[in-house]
């Protein structure tokens, strides 16, 4: 079990934008004679609700002085209309505790906010959080285009017409844990070159073949070869363009990669980066150290967009995990979120003639959502529900759509980030389906 702990650390893809706002479960004032303290708990663990949200309000007062005042809160949907929001007066007496319970009556399928403030005698705080209401019934209003598989389908006809010229360059000074590290370079759409990392494990079977885990990367984030201790696993980094050593002529700073060619839905940068990821795919199915049936792919934020791109476009992909895929439900973004809506309508603005709804009419072809309905593997999601980037109501609208096994892992206290629960569940999950014992 050890050494599956210590190969676990490693299959997470890390993105550049995860945990960046993660909000406290409970908060604390203190001084010399004593402290308040509070701490909202969800009737249910993560925070997901048939109905009736339920919820407990916990203040224990330690402090000399009994705690006189009002607690409340205010619930809204994603966009701030109000929902509900009620009060009481409270009395804390000097090193005591109360509980308050109450309800949100139901409200249709979505997640929604709920601040509680506390304001007494000598502590004010609002403590923030969100919930959901049958976040299977989710569904996104805006259709996917009627030719979004034709779309597709020329881009990968296009992507074979091109030589991958798969090259394999050994990096002895590089190497250790037990493993090789080898350079990988290959030719993709539009016949430019990417490049990544491939580590396998030093084995005297020369004969041995390795399972494969191909590592997607988040957004503007140069992946390095991955190693852990595993002796069944042969680890696969991809630096799509744009991206790490995959850098040359498409060379952004940050905030312009998004939106780089997004006028045009035939030249726009996903595109020929979800050609990256197929080609990777290709490579995989090159080598014959490598098991080609046993294949997982995996990313965050960016990275897990990616993973359900190449899962849907690629039949060839056994296991799929996905932790706070960007670009779900894209319309829906739009007045939701920051990034990446505000970067792209930077754009739009300095483009003449150029408008959000061209924009977003070439964007379709890019939803995760779109691509979740041509996915036959096994998926695995993971989600914050604080997410700002990727809000959970937009991530289900996506998972709703898969038609294959799946399970979604939802992180009531979390932002852009997933827990160790995640990692060690997905650890588990590919070993049992790949056999690796």
């Amino acid at each position: 079990m050890n050494k599956l702990k210590c190969f676990i650390k490693y299959i997470l893809v890390l993105t550049a934008l995860a945990g960046v706002l993660t909000i406290p479960t409970s908060a604390v004032a203190q001084d010399d004679e004593g402290e308040v303290s509070v701490e909202l708990t969800p009737a249910n663990k993560n925070a997901i609700f048939d109905a009736v949200a339920k919820y407990t309000f916990e203040v224990k007062n330690s402090t000399t002085e009994d705690q006189l005042g009002k607690v409340s809160y205010i619930v809204t949907t994603p966009d701030g209309e109000k929902v509900k929001e009620d009060s009481m007066q409270v009395k804390i007496v000097k090193k005591g505790a109360e509980k308050y319970n109450f309800s949100i009556p139901q409200s249709k399928p979505g997640f929604y906010k709920i601040n509680v403030m506390i304001n007494v005698s000598y502590y004010d705080d609002t403590v923030k959080k969100a919930f959901g209401i049958r976040p299977e019934q989710i569904k996104s209003e805006h259709e996917r285009p009627k030719d979004f598989d034709e779309f597709w389908q020329k881009v990968k006809d296009e992507l074979a017409g091109i030589d991958p010229d798969f090259q394999v360059t050994p990096m002895p000074e590089m190497d250790k844990d037990n493993r090789h590290v080898y350079l990988i370079e290959m030719k993709s759409l539009d016949s430019m070159t990417i490049r990544g990392w491939m580590t396998v494990p030093i084995l005297k079977n020369p004969k041995k073949k390795f399972s494969v885990l191909l590592g997607l990367p988040g957004y503007q984030v140069n992946l390095d070869p991955l190693m852990g201790i595993d002796d069944d696993l042969a680890i696969i980094t991809l630096n799509v363009r744009g991206q790490g050593n995959s850098r040359g002529p498409i060379d952004t700073r940050k905030d312009e990669f998004i939106f780089y060619h997004v006028e045009n839905k035939d030249r726009y940068v996903m595109r020929g980066v979800i050609a990256d990821c197929l080609r990777a795919v290709d490579f995989i199915f090159s080598r014959p150290e490598l098991k080609h049936d046993n294949i997982l792919v995996s990313g965050g934020s960016m990275g897990g967009f990616l993973a359900l791109a190449t899962a849907s476009l690629d039949s060839r992909i056994r296991l799929c995990s996905a932790q706070n895929p960007i670009l779900c439900d894209i319309r829906n973004l739009v007045g939701a979120v920051d990034w990446p809506i505000s970067s792209i309508q930077k754009y739009v603005a300095t483009q003449p003639g150029l408008t959000m709804d061209k924009v977003l009419g070439n964007l379709d072809y890019f939803d995760v959502k779109n691509f979740m309905p041509n996915i036959t593997c096994s998926v695995l999601m993971g989600i914050g529900s604080l997410d700002p980037f990727a809000p959970p109501a937009n991530e289900f609208a996506a998972y709703n759509n898969i038609k294959s096994n799946k399970r979604m892992m939802v992180f009531k206290d979390l932002a852009h980030e997933i827990s160790q629960s995640y990692k060690d569940f997905e650890g588990r999950w590919m070993r049992d389906t790949f056999a690796l014992f």
